[in-house]
């Protein structure tokens, strides 16, 4: 019987080609895959770090709306369509803008996958083998050949106790063709702390970004202006205490860092030039939620760059200026008197600039109208060390030897009953534009001179007192960021001073290396041709031209070189 065979429309006929990998492999997987490797790439990692300084720039050159919020808004007025531009690309908000947290957190991601397989490739290296010996060691750039007495064992165990504090391994390879007698080698390696130091750095400055972060998400920092007279203070008890208050984004400012701080005295010294030369604030100031008396607080001195650390916070002295006092006295005798901080604009001189505002004392004007059109407003000049041309005011130094105002008395409407902020340093435009506050004098007073209005109402120059300007600065990572710093410099010391080096030994007996059919004697026996060969990865890591001296402190006998002497120790 003949088996035919036919074709089975049943039978399925196998691919041809080979199978195509799944469709999701392809869309989905591999470009992940792919993307991954690229941002955990070091190349990339380090161009993200040049980017994010690069992306610092402009917060340092372009004014800040959480610095100066009304500076900026000058810019933006200043510049028209280019200022709106800009604030719309988050030019005056930096480092909080989605742009550059975007850079940040790609910088953090590509370091950790960076980082992780090469300390996992690091833990693996440690606990290998040192690398076998080439093949041919001749061909290394740090090479010599020497016969030496002794038995391959005997100087393999001499090499093996010279090389302390390398890890080292010796191997005994049997008789084969190329070596009757067998052969000995002997591995070292050295320099595993270079790349350790390396990882260091780079974990360092992974935690020095964290560490950023975090205290720029608990952080805060306040600002306030206080009079040096002993009497105003600040309590850290709330935002509203503030004159400008910056929070991370995770403090609501209900969970300040309670204290409290008075400046009792501010001193001032000047160079020749009226460069400022010291500053020196003399703070009272007592830690916890109960003030309790003043006078009990205890007393510190805070200078430029010595700032005052209580309750995890710092309180720094950032500017200063005149605060000149001025007494008004209206129709009734009654009096009302502010000592008002002038700001300074010229630094050289102090010549300051600064304005005030007087309400009307209780039950003087029953009628609210006729109250508003009598409240006296004062806006001018004050120089330390008054000097005049013509009927100009100038100081002549920040020296406040010949203190002197000039001031623009205004009666009417000063808006302090409005509700809307106001320029704590300048009167409403506004309202002078619109005739509800007028100018009724412009006069010039030295301390104690008064100008009367005519009606009544006197205005004196009492005198003068210092202003400080304090910041509260809370970064509760602050520690960590000095850490991490710390860190990283000695990582990177680490890996610029540990030198990473190997070198081998292939120890032949004398016998093995005679020509093929000869027998050696017992003599030659006791004699060994040592093959030693070292690399690095630069000369600069440590063979240098000393190779040959460090190669004959290895293979010395009894710690002594042929001609007696004990050998010259090479660095290993």
């Amino acid at each position: 019987m003949t088996d035919t065979l036919t074709d089975d429309p049943q039978t399925p006929t196998p691919p041809s080609g080979p199978r195509r990998p799944h469709w999701a492999l392809r869309r989905l997987w591999w470009p992940v895959r792919n993307l991954w490797r690229s941002l955990t790439s070091m190349r990339t990692a380090l161009m993200l770090l040049f980017l994010l300084a690069l992306a610092a720039i402009p917060g340092a050159l372009l004014p800040q709306r959480d610095l100066n919020e009304q500076k900026t808004a000058q810019y933006i007025d200043d510049h028209g369509a280019v200022g709106t531009l800009m604030d719309r690309l988050q030019m005056f908000d930096v480092f909080g803008s989605t742009w550059f947290t975007a850079i940040y957190v790609l910088l953090f991601v590509s370091l950790v996958g960076c980082l992780t397989p090469r300390m996992i490739e690091h833990f693996h290296s440690l606990r290998a083998k040192p690398v076998a010996a080439p093949r041919n060691l001749a061909r290394l750039p740090r090479h010599v050949s020497e016969t030496v007495e002794g038995s391959p064992d005997e100087v393999a165990e001499r090499i093996n106790g010279r090389l302390r504090g390398w890890r080292r391994q010796v191997v005994v390879h049997p008789a084969s063709d190329k070596y009757p007698d067998g052969v000995v080698e002997v591995s070292a390696e050295k320099g595993y702390l270079r790349e350790f130091g390396n990882l260091v750095f780079h974990f360092a400055l992974l935690a020095l970004l964290v560490a950023i972060a975090v205290g720029k998400l608990y952080g805060y920092e306040g600002t306030r202006t206080l009079v040096a007279d002993g009497r105003q203070g600040l309590c850290n008890n709330s935002t509203a205490v503030y004159d400008s208050f910056r929070a991370g984004s995770l403090v609501d400012g209900t969970d300040l860092s309670p204290f409290c701080i008075r400046i009792d005295n501010f001193s001032a010294t000047f160079l020749p030039s009226g460069q400022p030369d010291m500053y020196d604030a003399t703070v009272r100031y007592v830690e916890g939620p109960r003030a309790g008396d003043p006078r009990d607080w205890k007393i510190t001195s805070v200078k430029v760059n010595e700032p005052l650390r209580i309750a995890g916070d710092r309180v720094y002295v950032l500017g200063n200026g005149f605060a000149p006092t001025f007494t008004v006295t209206f129709p009734n005798g009654k009096t009302r008197t502010q000592t008002v901080p002038f700001i300074p604009e010229e630094t050289a001189t102090m010549l300051s600039s600064g304005a005030a505002r007087f309400d009307t004392p209780a039950g003087l004007y029953p009628d609210e109208d006729v109250r508003r059109k009598n409240q006296i407003a004062l806006q001018g000049l004050f120089a330390p060390d008054g000097r005049f041309h013509g009927s100009l005011l100038t100081s002549a130094s920040a020296t406040p030897d010949n203190p002197f105002v000039a001031i623009d008395i205004y009666r009417g409407d000063t808006g302090l009953d409005t509700g809307k902020p106001q320029n704590a340093y300048s009167l409403d435009r506004q309202l002078i534009e619109q005739n509800r506050l007028r100018q009724v004098a412009r006069v010039n007073l030295t301390v104690g001179q008064t100008h009367d209005l005519g009606d009544g109402v006197t205005v004196r120059f009492d005198g003068y007192q210092r202003w400080v300007s304090v910041q509260v600065s809370h970064d509760p990572a602050q520690t960590w960021v000095l850490v991490s710093a710390i860190t990283m410099l000695g990582g990177l010391l680490v890996s610029l001073l540990v030198r990473r080096r190997r070198i081998w030994a292939r120890l032949v007996p004398v016998a093995s290396s005679a020509a093929a059919g000869a027998a050696g004697t017992d003599a030659d026996k006791r004699r060994t041709v040592v093959e030693v060969a070292g690399l690095a990865r630069t000369d600069q890591a440590g063979w240098g031209e000393g190779f040959d001296e460090q190669v004959a402190a290895l293979l010395a006998v009894d710690g002594s070189d042929d001609t007696g002497k004990r050998p010259r120790r090479g660095r290993l």
